[in-house]
């Protein structure tokens, strides 16, 4: 006779709980981090507005459905669509994600934290047009810094002690993650809302990561962080419907996510949720390109004046990286930009080559220059473990690449290191000021002066911009 398997309701996963009591109950006091948020909302949307100078981002945007705008829904930056907050969500996290060129996150597993701004953007600007419609006060840019510093930290601390990259699915399951307790709460969640929200993120299907390695590399993953960030929005809006969650999403055996999709094992965390990622984050100032190629690009750019003249007496270029940027040594044809930008050899290359590395760098036209794989195929990267036990410790994270190049008589020039690629915390006080101009130019490929200098005026003062509505703040960038 078959037993009845007792059929009780079970407690709410830990996990998720100190999710959402973060997401409710922690108050960020931390100047840095607020501060940090700022240049992070200026950058995220600057390149957004760069990339909208490609085809391949535009054409995914606008309405799903021809003509099914949003009159005094969510604007999108640099465009003058209003959509619905779904919608906008993915259209701004399209165009902010398309160059990789916003900021990353380290760990056992990589991580774009300003994915989150799509769905927080879109959601902030929804609710305060709504808001200002009925009579009642707007969000404040503040409460969107709010929910940048949280969104950054959930995604963060999960990221660095847990490898969903290892097991095939892909990194943006936390921005679907982070992106939807922000969101619920900004909604109006409490914490049972945030947690049933949140419990949906983790049973829903996730991103196989095949669209971010070879053989399969392609654009998706280029959009893949608009999706994830798109479905959190929607999550949020189911929860605050009143729809179910389920307490054991993660810890239910058989059948949750541990023994399902993370071979039985929990989640580890490094430190608690506080404000830790923001105020650490990792900028790309200089070039569009997976945070592990920033170094390469810094190492290439230094070996230029002394190799460009020199090209075809190269016998062989040897570089040195850390475990984590495997994914991106790759060997043979390189199908398309997607696959050229988290191709650590071709970023070498082209460093190498032409002294530079631009977003366009990655297109057919410059990839159809017969030196670069003429070089590419002189290179040899190498794992080091020095490098990826640097990376790994909390007291250093460094992001170390190196580059030897030796040529056909025998010669080698020294070997050039770099730990600490220009982005990296430790480098702020030389960061910032490009981070800013990165931002101004960014600016400048959208709008005219006069509007250039209404959206930097909002932005250069910290107080200013917190205590500005979010509905203003967005009606500065419509075209």
């Amino acid at each position: 006779m078959t037993r009845a398997r007792k059929n009780s309701r079970p407690a709410v996963d830990r996990e998720m709980a100190d999710i959402a009591d973060y997401v409710t109950g922690y108050a960020i006091k931390s100047k840095l981090a607020y501060t940090t948020a700022r240049y992070c909302l200026m950058d995220t949307i600057g390149c957004g507005l760069e990339a909208l100078s490609y085809p391949a981002c535009t054409k995914l945007m606008g309405p799903v459905v021809p003509e099914a705008v949003m009159p005094g829904g969510a604007r999108v930056p640099g465009t003058s669509y209003e959509l619905d907050p779904i919608t906008a969500a993915f259209n701004i996290g399209t165009m902010n994600r398309w160059l990789d060129f916003n900021d990353a996150w380290f760990g056992r597993n990589g991580a774009h934290p300003s994915d989150n701004l799509g769905g927080i953007l879109a959601t902030a600007d929804y609710l305060s047009r709504r808001n200002v419609a009925k009579g009642k006060a707007p969000l404040l840019m503040r409460d969107v810094l709010t929910a940048m510093i949280k969104a950054h930290e959930i995604q963060g601390i999960m990221a660095l002690e847990n490898n969903f990259n290892g097991l095939g699915i892909d990194h943006v399951i936390l921005v679907k993650l982070a992106s939807t307790a922000v969101v619920t709460q900004m909604l109006g969640g409490n914490r049972d809302e945030i947690i049933n929200a949140i419990s949906n993120a983790w049973v829903d299907g996730h991103s196989l990561r095949t669209y971010r390695n070879s053989p399969n590399t392609g654009s998706r993953k280029s959009w893949a962080a608009a999706d994830a960030t798109a479905r959190g929005v929607r999550l949020a809006l189911m929860a605050l419907k009143g729809e179910m969650g389920y307490p054991s999403a993660l810890s239910a055996k058989k059948w949750g996510f541990y023994d399902t999709l993370f071979q039985g094992q929990k989640f580890k965390f490094q430190r608690s949720y506080g404000s830790y990622v923001m105020e650490n984050v990792l900028f790309k100032i200089a070039f569009p390109a997976g945070f592990h190629g920033q170094s390469a690009a810094e190492c290439a750019l230094q070996l230029h004046p002394l190799v460009k003249d020199r090209l075809d007496d190269i016998a062989g270029v040897q570089q040195w990286t850390h475990d984590s940027a495997r994914h991106l040594i790759k060997n043979g044809p390189l199908n398309n930009p997607a696959d050229r930008d988290h191709c650590i050899q071709y970023i070498a290359a082209v460093g190498l080559i032409f002294g530079r590395l631009v977003a366009s760098d990655y297109e057919d036209d410059i990839a159809a220059d017969p030196r670069i794989d003429k070089l590419r195929s002189k290179m040899q990267v190498t794992i080091s473990d020095q490098y990826t036990q640097d990376l790994r410790d909390p007291k250093k994270r460094t992001n170390a690449h190196a580059i030897e190049i030796c040529f056909k008589d025998g010669s080698c020039l020294p070997k050039v290191e770099v730990e600490y690629p220009l982005g990296h915390p430790r480098r702020r006080k030389e960061g910032i000021p490009l981070l800013l101009e990165k931002f101004r130019l960014n600016l400048a490929r959208r709008y005219a002066p006069k509007q250039q200098q209404a959206i930097l005026g909002a932005c250069d003062d910290q107080q200013k911009l917190e205590r500005m509505p979010v509905n203003e703040f967005m009606a500065l960038f419509v075209i």
